[in-house]
């Protein structure tokens, strides 16, 4: 055997996962336990459960800035500046702007962190079924494609994912929003109890309800896990584990197996193809921190990048074969980009509950399911949207804009003010081909490769359903007894909602899609991809519980295939 030869079969694996955040995360665990050999790729550093979540105890005192971000981390960090995800509180967790460039052709607020585990460190764990409603909406409304699957396709694995994670909600028997397999809900503090109560009597004969925020925080110790402290400092990393990530539940059950190995700082290239085989062999990397270049190879991959990163790879990954990327004959990789718009709605003040206050700092909401365009309802937009919010009280801080003194202006931050609630909507972004993302070679990151360009914006459908989405609230907490009710639109940019989706469909047809039912690429059998960049529409719900039922749907089908020899 030849030293090439001995290389080959020291980077041979059953199986590669590309990317360590919620979808790849579950790709590794699922493809472990099942017996595969799997080398896990992650382009960033290492982030240790417990151990590296090196800001998750330090009380606010400890921060020198006080959380505030100062002008060198604006300077380093434009983008993830833009919003409030980054900040002193957890900034290694977000990527150097200057480092990891990319093109606006229009404004896109593209928040990502380089690190194993992904944004399953950073997310903020809303976790909602789709329905039937959302699945059939294409094909309804003429728009896109059609998607592959329906509803009574992923309800088992719903179930199944739902069962590991640990996802704590009510049963509310809503046909747009389906029931799971929940752990006990989170409860509404006095005043969201009053507000739900008031809602869903006032629109009785309506779709519109408001329930508890159906999240991946554990209401009780779960597999092993403990149950959420009600500390609300998720986006440090939770040394209890208590809500879902990477860190805390997949990978350790990978790690369990003895069948992963997890290799940082590894960024992949391309996806090796053989013309001649018409499959994949493996994908190039770039060590990230000695630039040298190795070649992995496996029988199947699973591309979990991430939405955009996922693209780029496809989209650098050419060859005789596919000179416009992986598996584009459809010419569908890069286009359709998706993200829902937010940052509307309405907020009032609630009397009557003065004496009243709540325990801890719940990390959860209430949550409206969307109520638009169901059955015979026709607005002058189609699709429709859901709200997100809570009810609390002010606190100290109400007392600094106007910097009193004295011995009054002690008594008053001294006590708690008044009690608000706020609703924010979260719409649907329709699959337009004109947004979209290209690589640029003349612009180039710190590691010498080309960098995406994004070109995406919200159209006239979003729009209009932005009007509906301040209307709407406004209208119900009106209607739950609030006083100066106020709509808000602060704006909402692609990317902002950290929801991108939509780059590598799937679809019925190879013509129109780069993906079938399975997640299995129309043209290379043995590459599946299940992050966001799979996804056919966006409906309004918070995708990621969608991203682990089609990964752990995926995995199965791909094990299955793989054993029958078909991959």
């Amino acid at each position: 055997m030849n030293l090439n030869t001995e290389a080959v079969k020291q980077n041979t694996y059953d199986a590669i996962v590309v990317g360590s955040g919620i979808s790849g995360g579950w790709a590794a665990k699922e493809l472990t336990e099942k017996g595969l050999k799997t080398l896990l790729l992650e382009r960033g550093r290492n982030i240790r459960h417990v151990v590296d979540y090196t800001t998750a105890m330090k009380a606010p005192w400890e921060f020198k800035h006080r959380g505030r971000l100062t002008n060198e981390m604006r300077r380093t960090h434009p983008v993830q500046s833009r919003d409030y995800p980054y900040s002193e509180f957890n900034p290694d967790f977000w990527v150097n702007d200057l480092e990891n460039p990319y093109i606006e052709t229009k404004r896109f607020d593209w928040f990502r962190g380089y690190h194993v585990g992904g944004r399953s460190l950073m997310w903020g764990r809303q976790s909602y079924r789709w329905s039937d409603l959302d699945f059939e909406a294409n094909l309804r409304d003429g728009v896109g494609v059609d998607w592959p699957i329906r509803y009574k396709d992923l309800a088992p694995w719903y179930d199944y994912v739902e069962s590991f994670a640990g996802i704590s909600g009510n049963r509310d028997g809503l046909p747009q929003l389906p029931d799971g397999k929940f752990l006990p809900p989170m409860e509404m503090n006095c005043v969201e109890k009053v507000v739900a109560q008031r809602i869903n009597e006032k629109f009785k004969n309506t779709p519109r309800r408001m329930i508890i925020g159906r999240c991946a925080n554990l209401t009780v110790p779960h597999n092993g896990r403990s149950n959420c402290q009600y500390r609300n400092l998720c986006s440090r990393g939770c040394p209890y584990g208590a809500y879902f990530s990477t860190q805390s539940a997949t990978l350790p059950a990978a790690m369990a197996t003895g069948n992963l190995t997890l290799r940082p700082y590894s960024i992949v290239t391309e996806v090796m193809y053989d013309k001649d085989k018409k499959r994949a062999t493996g994908v190039r990397v770039l060590d990230a921190e000695t630039m040298q270049t190795y070649e992995f190879y496996a029988r199947i991959i699973f591309l979990n990048a991430s939405t955009l990163g996922t693209t780029w790879i496809l989209l650098h990954s050419t060859s005789d074969a596919f000179p416009n990327g992986l598996g584009n004959s459809s010419g569908q990789v890069g286009h359709n980009l998706m993200d829902h718009h937010f940052r509307c709605g309405a907020s009032g003040e609630m009397e009557g509950f003065e004496d009243q206050y709540y325990f801890g700092r719940r990390a959860n909401g209430i949550y409206i399911p969307r109520f638009r365009n169901i059955g015979k309802e026709k607005r002058d937009y189609i699709r429709g949207f859901g709200y997100q919010g809570g009810a609390s009280r002010e606190n100290w801080q109400r007392g600094v804009a106007e910097m009193g003194f004295g011995a009054d202006f002690k008594e008053e931050i001294s006590k708690p003010g008044i009690w608000t609630m706020g609703l924010g909507g979260f719409g649907e972004t329709l699959p337009y081909y004109e947004n979209k993302v290209t690589l640029d070679y003349s612009k180039k990151d710190k590691w010498g490769l080309p960098v995406l360009n994004i070109d995406c914006e919200f159209r006239e459908n979003e729009k209009k359903m932005r009007q509906d989405m301040m209307n709407d609230a406004a209208e119900m907490l009106e209607a739950a007894g609030c006083k100066n009710v106020k709509t808000f639109d602060a704006g909402s940019w692609p990317g902002m909602a950290i929801h991108e989706m939509g780059t590598a469909r799937m679809g019925r047809d190879p013509k129109t899609s780069v993906l079938n039912a399975f997640n299995q690429m129309h043209d290379v059998k043995n590459v599946f991809i299940t992050d966001g960049s799979c996804m056919t529409s966006s409906a309004c719900q918070n995708p990621s519980l969608t991203y682990m039922a089609l990964t752990a749907r995926a995995a199965d089908y791909a094990v299955r295939e793989l054993k029958k020899g078909n991959i």
